[in-house]
């Protein structure tokens, strides 16, 4: 997961867009949050599957019974690097509609919820 070349292009989503898209409940989406466990329990955001990169190991073959890679899957980090990561890696094993949550839990809890404690 450390390969940075996969090369294709990334869709970005602000996180103006994901509080949207949390709100009126939209359907069909996958949330992916790749932050370790105990950054979860600081601040997290409902409706998220933790798959901690660090953890890749025991779920990356797994992946494809635990997400839909045609569903639209939207992948939150803290800053948005790991993220960005994990982007990439599901990109490159076919998934056909990820999108990375540009600026992270950190820009959520800045821009759209500051109930959502910073770290």
């Amino acid at each position: 997961m450390t390969d940075k070349s996969f090369g294709q292009p990334m869709t970005q989503i602000t996180v103006e867009e994901l509080a949207e898209r949390l709100a009126t409940g939209a359907a069909n989406i996958q949330l992916v949050d790749v932050r370790e466990p105990q950054e979860l329990a600081i601040a997290s955001l409902p409706g998220f599957v933790n798959l901690p990169l660090s953890e890749y190991a025991n779920w990356n073959e797994q992946i494809f019974t635990m997400l839909n890679p045609e569903a639209e899957t939207l992948v939150l980090c803290h800053h948005g690097v790991r993220s960005a990561q994990m982007c990439q890696w599901l990109i490159a094993q076919g998934f056909t509609n990820v999108k990375n949550i540009t600026g992270g839990i950190a820009a959520y809890s800045q821009l759209v919820d500051p109930e959502i404690p910073q770290y």
